[in-house]
């Protein structure tokens, strides 16, 4: 427990951030000041003026209004098992007054690449009414091939096996406010995989990744997980200024279903600091974040352990390839320049840096694998400040172009 303490404490102190000892009043614009949008230009205004649908009169955001953005896109997906048809479509409305309600959100973004690669993940993020309680949900059935390289940083790029197997994972958790901004609660989560396998016939991926649990046939991971949750922003889609801490203990115990015992730590990050914060309307943020990711048991499942590219809401280390770093311990550090281009908020553009360290085969924070990229930001609906993205990443041996509705956190 000294060395997990010690570790938390360096995650805390190397984060750009400086959270709990601040106002919260300070850290997060008064909703009594609703943005007004009605300045500013998205693409369901130009498909109006383009097809001459009258407009409403100017107003700003009417609450308990769903605001919906749909695309459908080919893309790469993730993992690095080639392009596919993805469409995401995003909701999001205020079940509150939106003086004290945060952005309810729900994302839908299933895929396919015409082959034998599909996926069906929706993700959600419910505030009740005055921010009283946050339910969380994350349901995914994915039949999902994905490389892995093994533990550790020692491998080369080229030194990967495609890995099939059938994943479902169904997480739910349910948060309690305590104080303004401060939330306490827990929730349930399994994860079963099978038909886990190498592509390859000749590959014994046990031998392969030199790891005995959840290498071949199947594994299962159930058991409850107790949250802790800080949250200034007030909207997840597109955050401007505030902060956010959410820090997950996870325990697996075999009488809940799992195949060993194993428990996890999870800690996540971040601020958003506005270099404008007088004019509202307009983009102008630098946004850093960085989590730690750990399992303390010997036995947790191959691809359960902390991978780069599968937090929560698989955004992190764009730049590298999914799976490109996994171990029994990761850390993760990004930054993001956020930027409008023209005064009506249409175009905007970010750049961004990110770097990583895993153990598994050395010791963490020796070995760090860096990445960068920048992207075109086109505003879809103005009502829940949602952009479309357009990202060019790159790292050592890899780049890629990255389509996504929302940002990267």
């Amino acid at each position: 427990m000294t060395k997990l303490f010690q570790t938390i404490v360096f995650l805390l102190c190397c984060s750009p951030v400086t959270l709990l000892a601040q106002d919260a009043s300070n850290m997060i614009p008064k909703q009594s000041a609703v943005k007004d949008t009605s300045r500013q230009t998205d693409l369901i205004d130009l498909a109006r003026q383009l097809f001459n649908i009258n407009p409403q009169q100017p107003k700003t955001q009417r609450e308990k209004k769903i605001y919906f953005s749909f695309l459908p896109i080919p893309g790469s997906v993730p993992g690095g098992t080639g392009r596919a048809l993805i469409t995401s479509t995003t909701a999001g409305t205020y079940l509150g007054p939106q003086s004290t309600t945060n952005l309810s959100s729900a994302t839908f973004a299933p895929y396919w690449n015409l082959k034998s690669r599909f996926g069906l993940p929706l993700r959600s993020s419910i505030w009740l009414k005055d921010n009283t309680w946050n339910i969380q949900g994350d349901i995914r059935f994915l039949v999902y091939p994905q490389y892995t390289w093994g533990l550790g940083s020692n491998h080369s790029s080229s030194d990967k096996t495609l890995v099939d197997d059938n994943y479902i994972r169904f997480y739910q958790t349910a948060l309690k406010r305590i104080k303004p901004y401060f939330f306490v609660g827990g929730g349930y989560n399994v994860d079963y995989r099978s038909s886990i396998k190498s592509d390859d016939p000749a590959v014994d991926l046990k031998q392969f990744t030199g790891y005995n649990y959840g290498t071949n046939g199947s594994s299962v991971s159930s058991g409850v997980n107790l949250d802790l949750l800080y949250d200034t922003r007030n909207n997840s889609i597109n955050p401007m200024p505030g902060s956010y801490v959410n820090i997950v203990y996870r325990i697996n115990p075999t009488f809940m279903g799992s195949d060993q015992t194993w428990n996890s730590l999870y800690v996540d990050v971040r601020k958003y600091v506005p270099l404008n914060p007088a004019n509202k309307n307009q983009q102008n943020t630098l946004a850093f974040w960085s989590y730690f990711w750990t399992v303390f048991d010997s036995n947790a499942p191959y691809l359960d352990l902390p991978s780069i590219g599968w937090d929560p809401y698989n955004r992190s280390g764009e730049g590298l390839d999914q799976n490109r770093y996994r171990g029994k311990s990761l850390f993760y550090l990004e930054s993001e320049y956020r930027r409008d281009i023209t005064a009506n908020g249409l175009l905007g553009f970010v750049v961004f840096t990110d770097v990583n360290t895993v153990s598994g085969s050395g010791t963490l924070f020796k070995s760090w694998h860096p990445a960068a990229g920048t992207g075109l930001r086109i505003k879809f609906n103005k009502g829940s400040n949602t952009n479309i993205g357009i990202d060019y990443a790159f790292s050592k041996g890899y780049n890629a172009v990255v389509l996504n509705i929302g940002e990267a956190f």
